[in-house]
């Protein structure tokens, strides 16, 4: 199973960065890189620097006549010598230091072109997103981290109809989706048994991650757990030994909680209106994005979501859609 990073929040500082203040935040652009292969592109900070010696996310400071995107785009061209084609906002990430206020503008890079070099001396290594977790990082990198783990689709995978749970998972594998959630609130523990002994070695198979819902209290062998909202409030701390820990979230309550105990990441709905509860009032994407912007979280968009939605979760802060019956239509 694959062990994840307790989540504690505090940003970095780059090379290129200069002091700001406490009123006004230094503002960086951070860039995810990854190639072909999917391996992530970090590099070692020079020792006499702000967090010296640790491994960082290639950026820098974004100028005021820049965007975040454009700040990135020079930077790696400055450093690295690649020309990015594309970036896709991954998370936002903001921090108050003693004598400083940062945020961190993160960036998925998957189209560049160009040799990686070192144009400033710094050493850099691609690693796949596992290994992230083995080399040192500032504080303010865990979230990003754990988003740059995470892929865009959750799948939650519903009990309604027992005999279409295999059928189903089946298909979200075939799909290519890596990160569901069995929520088995309606079965008996005999049938979550029989159906985790089957399901959990097909997700192993497709390297996809299987999360077992907190309603079912079942201790079956999965990568980890999906906290419904009332189990997400009633705790004081992340539980021990816990690997991947979700949380399913209403408002900001909820997600400051998610980021105090340690949670590696939120789904938070309803952002459209839904089948599932057709009564709940929708947040709506720019409520959803005004709240996202207040936690250092990876943050899922649930309610109403199709895979069209994905662009629009993207750019309003989210790390991706969550959904019971979007990845099942054919």
């Amino acid at each position: 199973m694959i062990k994840t990073q307790v989540r504690r929040s505090a940003p970095e500082l780059h090379s290129h960065t200069a002091r700001g203040n406490k009123d006004k935040p230094l503002q960086v652009a951070v860039g995810v890189v990854k190639n072909p292969e999917g391996k992530i592109l970090i590099s070692l900070r020079h020792a006499e620097l702000h967090q010296g010696g640790l491994w960082e996310f290639p950026g820098g400071k974004i100028e005021a006549s820049e965007t975040a995107e454009q700040a990135l785009i020079r930077e790696l061209k400055e450093e690295l010598n690649i020309s990015v084609s594309a970036a896709t906002p991954l998370i936002t990430i903001n921090h108050q230091y003693p004598d400083l206020s940062v945020q961190l503008k993160v960036f998925l890079v998957e189209q560049f072109s160009g040799e990686v070099k070192s144009l400033e001396g710094q050493p850099f290594k691609w690693v796949t997103p596992a290994e992230l977790g083995h080399y040192a990082f500032p504080a303010a990198n865990q979230p990003i981290i754990t988003a740059a783990r995470l892929p865009p689709y959750y799948a939650i995978l519903d009990d309604a109809d027992e005999s279409l749970l295999l059928p189903n998972l089946q298909k979200l594998l075939n799909r290519g989706i890596k990160l569901i959630q069995a929520r088995l609130k309606k079965l008996s523990p005999a049938a979550v048994a029989r159906f985790i002994d089957q399901a959990y070695p097909l997700c192993q198979q497709q390297q996809a991650l299987l999360l077992m819902n907190s309603a079912v209290d079942y201790p079956a062998q999965v990568d980890g757990i999906h906290l419904t909202s009332q189990h997400l409030m009633a705790l004081s701390k992340r539980p021990e030994n816990s690997q991947w820990l979700a949380a399913s979230c209403h408002n900001l309550e909820q997600l400051q909680q998610a980021q105090n105990i340690g949670v590696d990441f939120a789904v938070l709905a309803p952002v459209l209106a839904t089948q599932t509860h057709p009564g709940a009032k929708a947040l709506g994407w720019a409520q959803f994005s005004d709240l996202i912007a207040q936690v250092n979280l990876p943050v899922y968009a649930l309610g109403g979501m199709s895979e069209s939605c994905l662009a629009t979760a993207r750019q309003s802060g989210g790390q991706g859609i969550a959904a019971i019956r979007a990845f099942l239509v054919d």
